[in-house]
């Protein structure tokens, strides 16, 4: 039996990041990522750009009640605006997990109904919740009920067998009928058998005027538009069209162009000036992180497209996929690597 009130004994923060009673801005958002968006990845995001909504990886309900829930829902105070991606469909256990994120003092809680993985298939976790839009609202209902944190659903745009515009707006009606007012769309559908996550990421063709064409049929509720965003001039002309955008590979394998959120999407200062100076802002965490005894290698692995297209990145990568795992690696690590670069670094522009 799941008892709310052991909740609020493992609460280890108070909420912070966005006012109370207001919820962090989705206008630009980095998608959640299994084994890409760990506290590590999110602490570089953060120094990166002050105003981007961070999304943990997808944590399954089951982890966080029968597994050690201070583990998974670690992260660094830094790291606010936070959302706290949880999947599962059992409303109970939502519910339960919803009120672990308000306690540990994240600032929204997302339902995944998009992950296509088998694995979690077999559990009725992710993309296949869509053939099952009651259910879906159910869960929602149960997580609003148990928290104060905005609720949100992130989801395809379909699924093999149930991937007609009619099937979308069924599923959307009856979510938001529980009361959801924020939907982040993958404008793909999911094939749930045949294809492996990746290829779920690439052979569904994108349709960008589907998710246009709901935030025009609702225009009540909050869309955000996800799937295949590489730059900020595609944010751009997305935002003509959509509350928001979430971005995903591009923003991990190049983060520099996080450096540009703020200034061109929130006419914000960037944060930084440089790559180098991002990479050194992170040297008192790194240290604080080998203290606790974290390899080097599980931190920098999320660093190797710092400095994705300029001279000596290749090296920069070269020198820690080397090195980084060695017994004893450290900042001397970073520097050595860092020395092998050859810019100055600056903001990226828009097109990067």
């Amino acid at each position: 039996m799941i008892d709310n009130r052991d909740a609020e004994k493992t609460g280890n923060s108070a909420r912070s990041g966005v006012k109370p009673g207001s919820e962090p801005s989705r206008r630009f958002c980095v998608a959640p990522m299994m084994d890409w968006t760990t506290p590590h990845f999110r602490y570089l995001a953060r120094i990166l750009s002050r105003r981007a909504l961070l999304y943990t990886e997808m944590v399954t309900t089951g982890a966080l009640i029968h597994g050690d829930a201070g583990r998974f829902l670690r992260y660094h105070p830094s790291e606010h605006p936070l959302a706290l991606q949880l999947g599962g469909s059992d409303p109970k256990e939502l519910a339960y997990c919803a009120r672990l994120a308000e306690q540990h003092g994240y600032d929204e809680v997302n339902l995944n109904v998009g992950c296509p993985s088998d694995r979690v298939q077999n559990n009725l976790i992710g993309a296949c919740l869509m053939a099952h839009p009651g259910r879906v609202a159910e869960c929602v209902a149960a997580m609003r009920e148990s928290t104060d944190l905005p609720v949100t659903v992130k989801h395809r745009i379909g699924i093999n067998g149930r991937d007609s515009w009619d099937a979308l707006c069924e599923f959307m009606e009856t979510v938001a009928a529980a009361g959801c007012r924020t939907f982040i769309v993958h404008a793909r559908i999911a094939i749930l058998e045949g294809l492996s996550p990746k290829e779920n990421r690439e052979i569904p063709p994108l349709k960008y005027d589907w998710v246009y064409r709901l935030k025009a049929r609702y225009p009540h509720l909050e869309i955000v538009i996800n799937g295949g965003i590489r730059s900020l001039a595609e944010c751009h002309e997305h935002l003509h069209h959509t509350d928001g955008v979430m971005v995903g590979r591009e923003a991990y394998q190049n983060p520099w162009l996080l450096a540009s959120v703020d200034p061109e999407l929130f006419d914000d200062p960037a944060p930084m000036a440089s790559r180098q100076d991002a990479l050194r802002a992170m040297f008192p965490f790194i240290e604080a992180e080998l203290a606790r005894g974290v390899p080097l290698n599980h931190m920098t692995r999320h660093l190797l497209g710092l400095f994705h297209g300029v001279p000596g990145g290749r090296q920069f990568r070269r020198h820690l996929s080397e090195h980084a795992h060695r017994p004893g690696a450290g900042l001397a690590t970073l520097e050595t690597a860092l020395a092998k670069v050859h810019t100055d670094g600056t903001r990226a522009p828009i097109s990067a």
